[in-house]
């Protein structure tokens, strides 16, 4: 369905073990210039949850509707739910309230929503923030690029670096990013050329090809803690551009292992009507 094969997979897998097996990481000259290090083969940053977290101020996320409060999976004895988007956010534009009253619908009698993780398809920009929920995220560091590399499905995302975007980008899943530096301690990635096939977060927001996002990844507490806030803007999709945050710690979990999602799915609770992809041609 989606285009997918698993060869696609296997030379994903096997490019990213081989950059990170090397200690593919920013020359020591670089280092010196203070910029942050973000990449370890046996270091890894684990989000401390699967929703954003709202802005220091200014318009929000989507979260959830406050009459059925979305629960993941805990240790606590709490019941799990899907969730359930809250449609008075006033950044969303009209066609896309209504597309989502649908999916809310569907859920509130009894379906299994769309997400991406679970149906493993790329999750776009921003969702790339909550794509999965405990499975670790890499950063691999050059003066040209920096990769980030999810485990959950290999995702990968590129960055180029001091570079312009192009002029009329090719949409796909990811994009194109763009990205610099700032003080020493912050990536900052620029990101356009999306396709309309993503949501922008696990609510089900839409998005159209006119989608921008821009994330900054702050290295804080001595390199414990990796804070991203980021905008986004689509005006044909929002009234205003919106801000949230996602934060990670870092982690002795490494190197990165093998998660391919199509391949070891097996979770009951996939839904028919939003199939994993599937290689429908042979690979040779």
């Amino acid at each position: 369905m989606f285009g997918f094969s698993s060869q696609d997979i296997s030379r994903g897998l096997i490019g990213m073990a081989v950059l990170l097996g090397s200690a593919w990481t920013a020359p020591a000259a670089e280092k010196d210039a203070a910029i942050p290090d973000l990449a370890a083969a046996e270091l890894s940053w684990v989000k401390v949850g699967d929703d954003y977290l709202p802005p220091a101020s200014g318009p929000g996320p989507v979260t959830f509707y406050k009459a059925h409060p979305y629960q993941p999976n805990n240790d606590k004895g709490l019941q799990p739910t899907y969730r359930v988007s809250d449609l008075t956010n006033p950044i969303l534009k009209p066609w896309a309230i209504e597309q989502m009253k649908k999916t809310n619908d569907e859920v509130l009698a009894g379906g299994a929503p769309f997400r991406a993780r679970s149906s493993c398809v790329p999750g776009g920009v921003p969702d790339f923030l909550i794509y999965g929920r405990l499975e670790p995220l890499y950063f691999a560091q050059t003066p040209k690029e920096v990769l980030l590399l999810n485990q959950a499905d290999a995702q990968t995302r590129h960055v180029y670096m001091n570079v312009p975007h192009s002029k009329t980008p090719k949409p796909s899943w990811y994009g194109e990013s763009v990205g610099h530096y700032e003080n020493g301690d912050t990536l900052v990635v620029d990101t356009i050329g999306m396709n309309d096939k993503t949501f922008v977060d696990d609510y089900r927001t839409p998005h159209t090809a006119a989608l921008h996002v821009v994330e900054r990844y702050r290295v804080m507490d001595g390199g414990k803690t990796l804070q991203v806030t980021f905008t986004v803007e689509d005006p044909a999709a929002f009234n205003m551009p919106w801000s949230a945050m996602q934060i990670y710690h870092r982690v002795k979990e490494g190197p990165i292992t093998e998660a391919v999602c199509a391949e070891n799915h097996g979770s009951v609770f996939n839904d028919p009507h939003h199939p994993m992809p599937e290689a429908r041609t042979p690979d040779f």
